[in-house]
């Protein structure tokens, strides 16, 4: 009858429903099989194939891909002879010939929706700060984001994050995450300028931004926007135009290069010249854009580079129009950084130090659960006790796992000290609810007067925690960030969640 009473009470109800919501946000997979498809190269055999980024590979061929280690095995032992390549994945069966460029960059199987910060995962971090003679605006950050972002998803490095940060004065630093990197080559990528390249079949018509694009116009709705949505066949089509600057020497080029070319003739009232506008970045071809007629060995430094954006509806259109001309702008700027960065903190960690870690975290959890478990129980002594309070340490652990796993935060060592500092205050609190209600003040206090002193002190704590915990959201430029997040993730729930659950529990066990 205790048991049934306990389960049916709200309390007990409402954390019962935080870990089914957690369980969902987590899914856990420990038996996933395959590699996932991180990145696929622009014009290989892959992408030819129709196959997408986030596909597992089961089996290739006919060999099944259980983990990287299989993967790695059958890539090794590809003959440069085997024209015939049969990738089975979760979506589809691909058979295709091999043209020598396979292009397809894999990662392991999630074993859940945890994600790992590259402490437990193996990588570098990076932290830069931005350095200008004049004052620097959130603008500047955001296309200095854009700019690290599209030079390193050039050089294949697309398993990063990169985030603005700041430090109690205000200052603004900018945090890069990267998986898979050495902190030899992330130096190398973030300091050097980069080699952009504007070509019409062969011949170099411009380069990057210092030297022959002089001006790219983002964010000014005078020369930079979305122009035009209508409806087409199967949704909707939205037209971006934005105007660049080239100097005198870049205009004569193209002049000279695009007389010679000839105009195609499309019959809808746009033609084009026969030939693209490639835009390489280090020699990686990243973008093409149509010439338009008028442009045809015509010298002129102004130039208006449009393209299109399609989706079902017209809002979609319209984000993906936005999007596109987000990524040429920033193509086009990327040869030079908008502002100077100095590196203040560079960390690397190998993924083999990173899977020990992983393991240590689990030995050390497993022994300090266990020494919670022994000191309980030589306090109490009984077993209705130190059950409850084994389930709500469980609990608050799951929960805060939960959130993680929910809003995508990268768990890294500094993530998972928090946690065990939430769950040791947990346990504090569970020590208070249990004397106060064991106590031998019957007389004076009834459970609900006992359970309310409790909950007093409790919340007491709970708010001193939190407010020592804000702080260190900005600490350190937001290195600490992650404890911050998880302690006042894991105290919240435990007072307003698993507490009240305990609290019954207890009360009715020891009745």
């Amino acid at each position: 009858m205790e048991i049934k009473k306990i389960i049916w009470n709200w309390k007990v109800l409402f954390l019962l429903f935080f870990l089914l919501i957690s369980l969902l946000a987590i899914k856990p997979n420990p038996f996933a099989k395959g590699v996932v498809v991180t990145k696929i190269s622009e014009g290989s055999s892959v992408q030819l194939q129709g196959i997408k980024t986030g596909e597992i590979i089961l089996e290739f061929n006919k060999q099944k891909i259980t983990n990287l280690d299989d993967y790695s095995k059958v890539i090794n032992e590809l003959s440069k002879e085997e024209s015939k390549i049969e990738i089975v994945t979760n979506k589809n069966n691909y058979i295709f010939l091999n043209s020598g460029n396979l292009g397809i960059n894999v990662k392991s199987v999630e074993k859940s929706n945890i994600q790992k910060g590259l402490d437990l995962a193996g990588g570098t971090r990076v932290l830069l700060e931005p350095v200008s003679d004049k004052e620097i605006s959130d603008q500047d950050i955001t296309n200095l984001i854009q700019i690290l972002k599209t030079r390193l998803d050039v050089y294949g490095l697309s398993d990063l994050t990169i985030a603005e940060t700041k430090d109690l004065f205000g200052n603004k630093y900018i945090s890069v995450e990267i998986s898979g990197a050495s902190e030899e080559e992330v130096q190398e990528l973030i300091a050097k300028q980069g080699k952009f390249e504007a070509k019409i079949g062969d011949e170099v018509v411009f380069r990057g931004e210092k030297e022959d694009v002089r001006r790219v116009c983002k964010d000014d709705g005078t020369c930079s926007g979305v122009r035009d949505c209508y409806k087409v066949d199967g949704g909707y089509n939205c037209k971006f135009e934005f105007a660049i600057t080239l100097s005198n020497d870049a205009a004569k080029r193209h002049a000279e290069i695009t007389k010679k070319l000839d105009v195609n003739v499309s019959g809808q009232g746009s033609n084009y010249l026969d030939k693209k506008l490639d835009l390489f970045l280090d020699s990686s071809l990243v973008d093409s854009l149509l010439i338009s007629e008028d442009l045809k060995g015509r010298e002129t430094t102004d130039i208006a580079v449009s393209g299109p954006g399609f989706g079902n509806s017209e809002a979609e259109a319209l984000e993906d129009s936005i999007k596109n001309m987000n990524k040429l702008q920033t193509i086009l700027m990327v040869g030079s950084l908008p502002l100077d960065v100095n590196i203040v903190k560079m960390d690397t960690i190998s993924p083999v130090l990173g899977s020990e870690f992983i393991k240590n975290i689990i030995q050390v959890c497993l022994i300090a659960i266990l020494s919670v478990v022994l000191v309980v129980g030589i306090r109490y002594r009984n077993v209705k006790i130190i059950i409850p309070m084994i389930i709500t340490l469980l609990s608050e652990i799951f929960i805060i796992l939960g959130f993680a796993a929910f809003i995508k935060w990268r768990l890294d060592l500094v993530a998972i000290a928090g946690i065990i500092a939430s769950v040791g205050t947990g346990v504090d609190d569970q020590i208070i609810i249990t004397d106060e209600v064991s106590g031998k003040e019957k007389a004076v206090y009834n459970w609900k007067e006992k359970i309310k002193r409790a909950f007093f002190i409790i919340l007491v704590a709970y708010f001193a925690t939190v407010a020592a915990m804000l702080p260190l959201m900005w600490a350190g430029a937001g290195l600490l960030k992650g404890f911050a997040i998880t302690t006042i993730v894991g105290v919240t729930s435990g007072v307003f969640v698993t507490r009240p659950a305990f609290s019954v529990m207890i009360e009715n066990l020891l009745k």
